[in-house]
């Protein structure tokens, strides 16, 4: 009896000390095996549920670009004739600075509308100022520039002018950021280059109104808005990513501070008209001008979010072709045959250049 004792607890001991045994790599449980087999099963039937909710995550996507893209060149195109029709008034050409703080201070207040709870676009962040003031000095500096080409030169030299944008922003993200576009992207670009300077060739050559209508003050501050706005345009990409905010934080924080610092300077560089000689036309049109501004400020930052610095000027020469062809429609201008051909080119070359940009981003 006292034998089989021993032997029994021998043999518990043994069993004991076997459970205490390190795992091998080769040795596996029944249970494990099970869980293992499972969980594959499990990863293999949830697979398949990923894709439709990637799917429907890009179609929102692709539906707010369109929109944006929709908005902007509508807003920019009436934009445009519209403060033509202002500036053509001889009392407010020289109110460039109050004119641009005017915008400056109705996107402001619609990006707070817009950033409060109970409209819940998106949430507020405050940037400290000295990170943000030379984009402020640049975002303020390329409208002014804009608005005075604008009003010392004709709206189809202003536009042509802008088309140089593209390759400005190209060459400027190079020399900051060592950004290439795609190499397949380079002769979409000379295209459209070709094409403009089609367009600027014939359509200054049939006609003389054009070069009446454009002084050489408007020449410089059209080439000079071009270099600002390109300076803009590839800085703001970059300062998102750092200062980790979206396009209306970065704007929210812009646009006061740009508003307040341009009213500062109308008692010195303005000459503020006489408001009572105004037009009621011209009270619709300076409260139109406020909106289109708000709309073009607001979708111009949604598409450069969306797809790039370069890709979203490449996207403002389906607006330089609007305003130009509606251009030589209002002046009653013949058009010559090249300038169309140029046109053509310009459109090829834009859709080119998106369809390579595209390419490379699949």
């Amino acid at each position: 009896m006292l034998t089989s004792f021993r032997e029994l607890r021998s043999k518990l001991n043994g069993a004991e000390g076997w459970s205490r045994l390190p795992s091998f790599s080769g040795y596996s449980s029944p249970d494990a095996e099970e869980t293992k087999s499972l969980g594959e099963n499990d990863d293999s039937e949830l697979q398949p549920l990923k894709q439709p909710e990637d799917g429907q995550r890009k179609a929102p996507g692709k539906l707010r670009l369109v929109l944006s893209i929709t908005i902007n060149v509508v807003s920019t195109v009436s934009i445009v004739f519209t403060n033509k029709y202002i500036f053509s008034n001889e009392k407010l050409r020289n109110c460039q600075m109050a004119f641009a703080s005017y915008h400056f201070f109705i996107t402001g207040l619609t990006l707070w509308v817009i950033s409060q709870p109970c409209c819940g676009g998106f949430v507020a962040k405050s940037i400290p100022l000295y990170r943000n003031m030379h984009l402020i000095v640049l975002m303020a500096a390329q409208v002014i520039l804009q608005n005075l080409s604008l009003a010392n030169s004709s709206v189809i030299f202003h536009q042509l002018v802008r088309l140089l944008l593209t390759p400005a922003t190209a060459l400027v993200g190079f020399a900051l950021y060592r950004t290439v576009i795609p190499r397949a992207s380079i002769l979409p670009m000379l295209i459209l280059i070709m094409g403009v300077g089609t367009i600027f060739w014939f359509d200054t050559r049939s006609t003389n109104n054009t070069a009446v209508a454009t002084s050489s003050k408007g020449v410089i501050c059209a080439f000079s808005g071009v270099l600002a706005s390109a300076l803009y345009t590839a800085l703001v990409g970059g300062y998102q990513k750092k200062l980790q905010v979206s396009s209306m934080q970065l704007l929210l924080n812009q646009a006061p501070v740009s508003a307040t610092l341009l009213l500062c300077m109308v008692p010195f560089l303005d000459a503020p008209a006489a408001t009572t000689e105004l037009s009621p036309s011209l009270y619709l049109a300076i409260f139109a001008s406020g909106f289109f501004a708000c709309l073009v400020n607001v979708s111009q930052f949604a598409v450069i979010d969306a797809v790039g610095p370069v890709s979203s000027t490449v996207i403002g020469h389906l607006k330089t072709c609007t305003i130009v062809g509606l251009g030589w429609y209002l002046s009653g201008q013949p058009i010559a045959n090249q300038s169309i051909a140029g046109l053509a080119l310009t459109l090829l070359g834009m859709g080119l250049y998106m369809t390579a940009v595209l390419k490379n981003r699949r």
